[in-house]
């Protein structure tokens, strides 16, 4: 296995690691419920709700509850989360 595979798959283990706490809300594959749906998002789009999340910033009307799961986030989290959720 390559240096950069190796480092996409631990990136993949690492975003579905994060991704169990959102699974609640979002669904198994990203298919919504009480949280809206991921699919046809970006990962750009998704690391910037997150880090905003992250400040505080309202986005929506469930906003505060996203407020304390983003705060346990680091800046990689967010990164490798957002790339683990658009392959859902």
């Amino acid at each position: 296995m390559s240096s950069s595979s190796a480092s996409s798959a631990a990136s993949a283990a690492s975003g579905s690691s994060s991704y169990a706490g959102c699974i609640a809300c979002h669904g198994a594959k990203g298919e919504g419920g009480i949280g809206p749906s991921f699919k046809g998002q970006k990962s750009d789009y998704i690391a910037a709700a997150l880090n905003e999340y992250k400040n505080n910033i309202e986005r929506g009307p469930q906003s505060a509850l996203m407020y304390a799961q983003a705060a346990a986030l680091s800046e990689s989290d967010i990164k490798e989360l957002s790339k683990y959720i658009v392959t859902l």
